[in-house]
């Protein structure tokens, strides 16, 4: 996969197929908790796209073959990521397509740079509904601030060496895979000692999970003026309610909510190719 640079060292890696219009897919990441049904509905979502558009694919910092340093997440800075990525194409233009947490990311990405985006299809988008709380996003990082207390981060360290990264090893924390991955990371990390490490991982909590909006990276009377067309599939997981689909549906002006069941997953994905040869056209 190519690779984009980042000031501050990051190499964040994408891959590219298909020929069209582009499409930015931004995946749920490693955050557990999510539902693998969802995942594996998105994946079939970005392989009904490449036959018609051209798709980007991003592996965001600490996931996959992404790096970068041991810093909180921010959703600004994964924002400027992805924008990198599209400078680097050449694309003034896009469509984005999210699942679960990705959609928080593409939240911020159409507040950041609206110009950019063309239209924006969410499936199973995170957020605050009927049905979860805030403390249930934040006990998805419990285990990776348990374990380092008990073991220390040795213990991360081994936990990680198992291999997978945050969603399938959350005792391993947010920067699994690239301590599976990257020897030196594991160095910086020892650095820290234990306690600053788990500020470490709090602090990346509270970055990707923050109070103060049910969309978390965006405030909510933001969303009420979003400025591009948007089709919603309904997620149907403590993290991705039914509820926050038809809360979007209903706050965002002209948004479409698409019955996204498994029984007529032909019919939905349809529908997406659709929207957005539609979106493309205006």
């Amino acid at each position: 996969m190519p690779e984009t640079v980042r000031p501050d060292g990051a190499r964040i890696h994408y891959e590219v197929r298909g020929t069209g219009f582009p499409v930015l897919l931004i995946g749920p990441g490693e955050v557990p908790g999510q539902c693998d049904t969802e995942r594996a509905a998105f994946t079939e979502t970005a392989d009904a796209l490449a036959g018609q558009f051209q798709v980007i694919t991003v592996e965001a910092r600490h996931n996959g073959r992404s790096t970068g340093p041991a810093e909180p997440f921010c959703y600004g800075r994964t924002a400027a990521d992805l924008l990198a990525v599209l400078d680097e194409l050449g694309i003034e233009r896009a469509h984005i397509a999210a699942s679960g947490a990705g959609a928080a990311q593409a939240w911020r990405l159409v507040q950041d740079a609206p110009e950019r985006i063309g239209s924006v299809v969410a499936h199973a988008p995170a957020g605050l509904a009927e049905g979860n709380t805030l403390g249930d996003f934040l006990a998805t990082f419990d285990e990776a601030m348990r374990l380092p207390r008990a073991e220390g981060i040795d213990g991360v360290i081994e936990e990680a060496a198992l291999g997978g990264g945050f969603a399938a090893r959350p005792g391993a924390g947010p920067y699994a895979r690239q301590l599976h991955e990257v020897p030196g990371f594991r160095e910086e990390l020892l650095a820290l000692r234990r306690e600053r490490y788990i500020v470490r991982v709090v602090r990346f909590r509270d970055g990707i999970w923050p109070q103060g909006s049910a969309w978390f990276s965006v405030p909510e009377e933001w969303m009420t003026r979003f400025p591009a067309p948007l089709l919603v599939l309904p997620g149907n997981s403590p993290l991705a309610p039914a509820a926050l689909a038809k809360r979007l549906a209903a706050d965002v002006p002209g948004a479409r909510l698409l019955d996204g069941a498994a029984d007529r997953r032909t019919e939905t994905l349809a529908s997406v190719v659709s929207f957005l040869l539609e979106t493309t056209a205006r």
